[in-house]
């Protein structure tokens, strides 16, 4: 198996650079003096900023773009039949998939926090990053989203404290090394990879075993899977939650007009902290718990993990402000399976508005399948929803599932629910429909954020 390490100064090739991991690998190992180009499917913001740091993307995958490379790193949507990998595998050109990367990249560091779970990831790592940051740890941070504070998804910092999204798709994150890993909750999802349930929970008790003897497993002390794996596991553990019972808890909890939590951070019962958070939502109270027990666990102190999470916005695509068109409020969140879809519209009713329309656009045909039962009333909060066509990703169209026995469904339960396929014809619903004070929120971890970028463009004066 290669070693990056053995790549300073040679040429590293990256199918897939466009994603918000490999993007931001891609700069973090131009930073650390390996020769990077990349290729994608299609151009995008992503595409455009690497070649503005002077890393070379060709966009299309073709046998010639690996030429000449020393290493090829691929993403798991990068299958074998790829031409790139094939033609990696017919000059053998040594070939490494991102997991593996990220995990040679967290080698020796005293702390590797590796953030875990369905959904929540990547804002309890945003906020943990900003938090160490804030209170001087100098972490190096790998984030699966675009955080402000950072300028991108990674930043390279002192060799003390590593912070990375650890993800459960294609079992990826049991390529890791972590010394303390923090689980925001256990469900169902990516059931294209896992059998069932049962079989997710069983990688995840295979990454907390990846802890050393001296490690710590923080988990979120409401999910009973979670709490059955911590009690199991042979670590120091640490639970979060509203319960009782939990370690870490929300003491004297009340919200804002905008649903923004403040409440004491509390351990074992006794206040350490007072929080009024920027971030709206029962589920940014759990965040700001994990990271509040991860912060702690590695030296901060807790009134300056605090003030930090005071100043706390959320990275790009969760639960975002785009713009305001119309006098309606456009937000985008990344929430792509039901959990994190009902949890985006709990956030967006606590927003003052009139009406609220949703718009999803359903993500990966595997997902919609599985889970057809969940997404029927994961959308009960809007007063409209609209559905796009399904977004494919990394598959290939079944032809047993589309996005109108989605809609047919939902309308079944008397929904007010309407097919838009296209990111046009949504526009153009919305813009049919909407009033001033309403509020739009568009939701997938696809490309639907372009939807606000298109009606942003438009402006209040569509059409011409």
């Amino acid at each position: 198996m290669p070693h990056i390490k053995d790549y300073t100064g040679k040429r590293a090739h990256m199918i897939g650079i466009g994603g918000s991991s490999m993007s931001g690998l891609a700069l973090m190992l131009k930073r650390m003096g390996v020769n990077i180009t990349g290729s994608d499917s299609v151009r995008s913001y992503a595409t455009d900023q690497l070649e503005r740091e002077g890393i070379r993307v060709s966009i299309g995958h073709r046998a010639e773009n690996i030429h000449g490379a020393d290493l090829v790193i691929y993403s798991a949507a990068i299958h074998p039949d790829n031409p790139e990998r094939a033609e990696a595998q017919r000059l053998s050109i040594p070939q490494m998939e991102r997991a593996t990367l990220l995990g040679q990249l967290m080698e020796g560091y005293r702390h590797a926090i590796n953030v875990c779970g369905t959904h929540g990831k990547t804002t309890t790592t945003s906020m943990l990053a900003e938090a160490l940051l804030d209170v001087g740890l100098d972490p190096t941070v790998h984030i699966g989203g675009q955080l402000d504070y950072i300028g991108g998804s990674t930043r390279i910092g002192g060799h003390e404290t590593f912070v990375v999204e650890a993800c459960e798709f294609n079992a990826s994150f049991l390529q890791f090394h972590p010394t303390i890993a923090v689980v925001t909750n256990i469900e169902e999802d990516h059931l294209d990879f896992y059998k069932d349930l049962d079989d997710i929970c069983r990688a995840f008790g295979q990454f907390f075993a990846l802890l050393p003897e001296d490690g710590l497993c923080i988990g979120n002390g409401d999910d009973p899977r979670v709490v059955q794996l911590l009690q199991a596991l042979p670590r120091r553990t640490q639970t979060f939650g509203f319960g009782a019972h939990c370690d870490w808890q929300p003491a004297g909890l009340t919200y804002t007009a905008e649903g923004c939590a403040d409440f004491d951070f509390a351990l074992h019962g006794k206040p350490q902290a007072h929080v009024t958070l920027r971030v709206p939502g029962e589920f940014n109270v759990m965040h700001a718990l994990a990271t509040m027990a991860a912060a702690v666990a590695v030296g901060a102190k807790a009134p300056d993990v605090a003030r930090s999470l005071e100043n706390f916005t959320a990275p790009h695509r969760r639960f975002e402000l785009t713009g305001m068109v119309c006098g309606v409020r456009l937000y985008t969140d990344y929430g792509h399976n039901p959990a994190e879809m009902h949890s985006a519209l709990q956030n967006a009713a606590h927003q003052p508005h009139n009406r609220l329309f949703a718009v999803m656009q359903p993500h990966t045909y595997s997902r919609v399948k599985t889970l057809f039962k969940d997404y029927i009333h994961c959308c009960d909060l809007a007063d409209e929803l609209l559905i796009t066509d399904i977004f494919a990703a990394r598959e290939k169209d079944p032809g047993d599932i589309n996005a109108r026995m989605l809609v047919d469904a939902i309308a079944a339960t008397g929904q007010k629910v309407t097919y838009t396929p296209t990111f046009d014809d949504a526009e153009a619903y919305l813009r049919a429909h909407w009033q001033p004070g309403d509020l739009v929120i568009t939701m997938s971890c696809g490309n639907i954020h372009l939807l606000n970028a298109q009606i942003q463009e438009h402006g209040d004066h569509w059409p011409a």
